[in-house]
């Protein structure tokens, strides 16, 4: 009889810290999302990225949320430096775009360091990436290519993800 109460405080116990470990993260990305227009897109996003899913405070889930904002660049600066081989009559708006893309890439490291110090400049930092991905759009946004056109979805993607981030810098305190 002890062991079948052992087992059932136990299983109650494990469902209880699954619920509290859920109720954290979900209650860290919604603080995330509550101020990102796209608040649909934001829940789904970081719900099914696992270390932003996974977090126990608001922190974490922000310092998450940025980690995929810096990969997301990484992927489209590498799309862009591939394009710019494969496309020698563009190379150098690619080469730019993929300079872009590296400008977003370290003003998103930039405010994942200053995120617990000063969550006011991670802000900045973040925000100011939009220039960058205007500079993207600006550079391919007539051209007719595949590459131009996957590269601006890319960069259409980066913006919602750039907006996630804002969302976090904001939720941490910024």
């Amino acid at each position: 009889m002890a062991s079948l109460y052992s087992c059932f405080v136990v299983g109650s116990l494990a469902v209880l810290l699954q619920f509290l470990f859920v109720s954290a993260s979900t209650k860290s990305i919604n603080a995330i999302c509550q101020s990102v227009t796209d608040k649909a897109f934001c829940v789904n996003t970081l719900t099914a990225y696992p270390p932003a899913a996974s977090a126990t405070s608001t922190f974490q889930a922000a310092e998450a949320a940025l980690s995929l904002s810096i990969s997301y660049a990484g992927k489209s600066a590498s799309f862009a430096a591939n394009a710019a081989n494969q496309n020698p009559n563009m190379k150098k708006q690619f080469a730019a775009c993929k300079d872009a893309y590296a400008t977003i890439i370290a003003s998103i490291k930039s405010a994942a360091a200053e995120l617990k110090e000063s969550p006011d400049t991670a802000n900045y930092d973040v925000m100011v990436c939009r220039d960058s991905s205007t500079i993207v759009k600006n550079l391919i946004r007539k051209n007719v290519d595949k590459d131009s056109k996957m590269l601006i979805k890319m960069t259409l993607m980066m913006e919602r993800l750039l907006a996630i981030a804002v969302g976090a810098t904001v939720a941490v305190g910024g």
